[in-house]
């Protein structure tokens, strides 16, 4: 992402002998992109403001309008925030776009990501630095991003549609309607396995861990980062410490918390804030009030914390 900290050099873009337009850290993202034209005949720096408001029903997407900016040498420019973590429409189609290249170019084969050819994550880079002015120190941030999306896809394949039809071999067949682009070969690989002894074992241990997790959040796929700077807007001079993250992240549209066990530790959280402001209770750093409301909890193992504040990632926001 572009951010004020990249240099002229490494952080500009340059196609035909024209520099293309960076933008510095945002407060606030805007709903409209900003644009880079990489256009031979456009003037240079020359940034556009486009609206896309095209939507399309839920499914396997190709972001077909990525594909066609490309042709017209337009990239959306990722704005980021000041701690450097993007932000805003582009960034979100950009991680739309690293799910498609994830998922279509990456084999479904059971290795690691770091045994995947280099030049299929150096295909996915390209790509991605084709379509959205990001600069080079955003590499490792996308190649991050593709990592737990080609890991999330193969637990959607396994969850949605190989182990609901264990007794339909009929239907494990052939691949999924709604992922056509997979390889037969490939689809039989990964049925197999999943249909495998060892995945099982491994399988069912990893169900018993997530039973543990009393305290889910409902985020999705913005985390506690972008959390956090959606609360930063809505509540300009109030300080959002993590036990406040920790309560958003789990409240309803309507702010309401569902589940009652974890309502019932919000509680808890409640009267601990009201113990800092009444001066009964101090806190710093990192002891602050989500670990100790934790310590009264019998399985405090599972509260699921936010990191500390200033210490967000794009890792650490797919894993919370």
């Amino acid at each position: 992402m572009v951010s004020q900290q990249q240099s002229k050099d490494s952080g500009s873009k340059k196609n035909g002998g024209k520099e293309l337009g960076m933008v510095a850290p945002q407060e606030k993202s805007s709903k409209k992109m900003k644009f880079a034209s990489s256009s031979a005949e456009t003037e240079p720096t020359s940034q556009t403001t486009i609206s896309d408001d095209s939507k399309s029903g839920r499914g396997m997407s190709t972001m077909p309008r990525v594909v066609k900016r490309k042709l017209q040498k337009l990239r959306p420019i990722v704005e980021c925030n000041k701690r450097g973590k993007g932000i805003g429409q582009a960034h979100s189609e950009m991680q739309s776009y690293i799910g498609v290249l994830a998922h279509s170019r990456v084999p479904l084969v059971d290795m690691k990501w770091s045994q995947i050819p280099k030049h299929i994550k150096e295909q996915i880079w390209e790509a991605v630095d084709m379509a959205f002015v990001v600069g080079q120190g955003a590499k490792n941030s996308v190649l991050t991003s593709a990592t737990k999306k080609w890991k999330d896809f193969k637990s959607t394949l396994t969850r949605h549609y190989i182990l609901p039809y264990t007794n339909d071999r009929e239907k494990l067949s052939q691949p999924p309607e709604t992922y056509k682009f997979i390889e037969k070969a490939q689809w039989d690989a990964v049925v197999a396995s999943r249909l495998s002894k060892d995945f099982e074992s491994v399988h069912s241990q990893h169900a018993q861990i997530r039973e543990k997790l009393e305290y889910n959040h409902r985020l999705s796929r913005k985390g506690y980062a972008g959390l956090k700077d959606q609360l930063e807007e809505t509540m300009p001079g109030v300080e959002i410490d993590r036990s406040t993250l920790w309560k958003r992240a789990r409240q309803d549209k309507h702010g309401n918390i569902p589940d009652p066990k974890v309502a019932e530790k919000a509680k808890l959280i409640d009267e601990l804030q009201k113990q800092v402001s009444e001066g009964k209770v101090s806190v710093y750093g990192n002891n602050d009030v989500l670990p100790r409301a934790s310590r009264q909890s019998e399985r405090s193992r599972c509260w699921d914390f936010p990191k500390a504040v200033f210490q967000f990632t794009q890792t650490t926001e797919d894993e919370l």
